[in-house]
C-alpha cells in the first residue's frame, strides 16, 4: 500500500490533476506556517504520513463529502471510524467479503449493525465506498458495555502526556461546557475518563492498523493538544502523523490543535442545550436511566 501512495505522489509530480473536491470545501490553511493551500498541496502533505487523523463535525454533510473525497485520492492502507464499535467488526468484515463476492445487500445498515445515533444519511456513502475497497475498514471506538464500565470504575491511564494536569483540566472544562454547565460535578471525572479511554482506544487501533492508517473521528478527538495524538505519543507512536481538522468558517483552530484546517461554510447553530435539558427532564422521570443518558450524550461530541 505504501507503493500505492508512492505512485500517487509521482502522479502529482507529473502535474496531473486530482478529482475536484466536492462543493462545500472552502479555505485550507497550513497552521504550521499560516500558508493557504490548494487541495493538491494538502494531499501531498498528507500522503507522506504514516498516520492521518481527520476531525469532523458529526452533523455537517460538507465534512462527510470531503472525507469521501480524501478517501478516493489518498487510498490509505486502512480506514478507522469512531462510528464503529469492536462488536461490529465481524459484521463489517463479513459484509466486505459478501460485497467482494458480488452479493447485493438490501439493507446495508442492518447488515453492519449500524448504530442509529450516527445518521446513515450522512455516513452511508462514505461507508459504502470504504466497504468496496481492498483495504480494511476498522472499528476505532469502545463498545457500549466498556463505556459504562469505565464510567462506573474509571481505570488508571498510563503515560505522561495524556495524564498531565492541564490536559485533564481542559477536558473536564470542555465536558462541562458541552453539557451546558448542567452536569453534576461528581460525574465530570468519570466522563473525562470515558473520553480519554476512547482516545486511547483510537490510538491503539491506529497502531495496529495496516498503514498508512486514516482515522475519521470528531474534531475534539483528533486535537494534538488534548486527544489521540497525546496517546500516540504515550504509546511511542510514529512521528510522521498529520492532523487535519474540518471546521466551519468562524471556528478557531490553531497550530497547537492541528497541522491543517479545512474551513467549510458555516451552518445554522442547533440548540444542543435544549436537547440536553430535555434529556435531564427525562432522567428525573426515570432515575434508573440517568447515568445511561449522561454517558451516551458525550459519545456524540
Amino acid at each position: 500500500m505504501r507503493a500505492v501512495l508512492l505512485g500517487f505522489l509521482i502522479l502529482l509530480a507529473g502535474c496531473q490533476h486530482l478529482p475536484s473536491p466536492p462543493e462545500g470545501g472552502g479555505e485550507i490553511i497550513d497552521l504550521r506556517s499560516g500558508a493557504r493551500l490548494g487541495p493538491e498541496q494538502l494531499v501531498r502533505e498528507l500522503a507522506g504520513a504514516e498516520l492521518i487523523l481527520v476531525g469532523e463535525r458529526h452533523d455537517n454533510p460538507d465534512h462527510h463529502a470531503l472525507q469521501r473525497w480524501l478517501l478516493e485520492v489518498l487510498q490509505p492502507g486502512s480506514l478507522l471510524l469512531e462510528m464503529l464499535e469492536p462488536r461490529q467488526q465481524a459484521r463489517v468484515d463479513e459484509v466486505r467479503a459478501r460485497l467482494a463476492a458480488g452479493e447485493r445487500l438490501e439493507d446495508l445498515p442492518a447488515a453492519l449493525g449500524w448504530q442509529p445515533g450516527w445518521d446513515w444519511a450522512l455516513y452511508g456513502e462514505l461507508v459504502e465506498y470504504a466497504l468496496g475497497q481492498p483495504w480494511p475498514l476498522m472499528a476505532a471506538n469502545l463498545d457500549r458495555q466498556e463505556i459504562h464500565e469505565i464510567y462506573r470504575n474509571p481505570p488508571a491511564l498510563a503515560g505522561g502526556r495524556s495524564t498531565a494536569a492541564p490536559v485533564q483540566q481542559a477536558l473536564e472544562e470542555q465536558i462541562r461546557v458541552s453539557h451546558c454547565n448542567m452536569l453534576p460535578e461528581s460525574q465530570v471525572p468519570s466522563m473525562r475518563a470515558v473520553q480519554q479511554q476512547r482516545d486511547r482506544r483510537m490510538a491503539e487501533r491506529l497502531l495496529q492498523a495496516p498503514g498508512p492508517a486514516l482515522l475519521f473521528a470528531g474534531a475534539f478527538h483528533v486535537r494534538r493538544d488534548l486527544g489521540v495524538p497525546l496517546h500516540l505519543a504515550d504509546l511511542q507512536g510514529p512521528s510522521r502523523t498529520r492532523v487535519l481538522i474540518l471546521a466551519e468558517a468562524g471556528a478557531e483552530v490553531d497550530a497547537g490543535q492541528a497541522d491543517f484546517v479545512w474551513y467549510t461554510p458555516s451552518r445554522p447553530e442547533q440548540d444542543h442545550c435544549a436537547r440536553w435539558r430535555q434529556s435531564k427532564r427525562q432522567a428525573k422521570k426515570d432515575p434508573a436511566g440517568a447515568g445511561s443518558i449522561t454517558v451516551i450524550s458525550l459519545m456524540r461530541r
